[in-house]
C-alpha cells in the first residue's frame, strides 16, 4: 500500500485500517472517487464516502489539507442492516472486561 495513490494521500493510519479490515486500496479509493453517496464527517471539514458492495458498505474518511489535496484520513467496512464490522478487532480479557464495566455504567445490561 501506498502513502500517495491515485493522486491522493494516505495516512498511516488509514493504511493500517485498511490492512486490519482486509479492504483493498483500490477499493477504498474507489469508493472515494465514485460514492453512492456522502456526508458530512465528525472531525471539522471532513467528509464520508461510501459505497455498497453487494451486502457490505465500504465507508472512506477524507479531508482536504492546506494545499486543498485530499488526504484518505480512515476507513471500514460493515455488513448492510447489521451496523456491524466484517471484521471485528480481537479484543482478549482486558478488552472483554472494559466492555463489561462499561456496560454495566451506561445500564445497558
Amino acid at each position: 500500500m501506498q502513502t500517495y495513490y491515485q493522486g491522493v494521500i494516505w495516512t498511516n493510519h488509514a493504511l493500517q485500517r485498511l490492512r486490519e479490515r482486509k479492504i483493498s486500496q483500490s477499493d477504498a479509493w474507489y469508493t472515494f472517487r465514485r460514492p453512492d453517496n456522502s456526508r458530512k464527517g465528525k472531525s471539522a471539514g471532513s467528509r464520508c464516502f461510501y459505497k455498497t458492495y453487494g451486502n457490505q458498505r465500504i465507508e472512506v474518511v477524507a479531508k482536504k489539507n492546506e494545499k486543498a489535496e485530499w488526504v484518505i484520513l480512515s476507513c471500514w467496512s460493515k455488513i448492510i442492516g447489521t451496523g456491524k464490522p466484517i471484521f471485528t478487532q480481537p479484543q482478549g480479557l482486558f478488552g472483554k472486561i472494559i466492555k463489561n464495566l462499561l456496560n454495566i455504567l451506561m445500564n445497558k445490561n
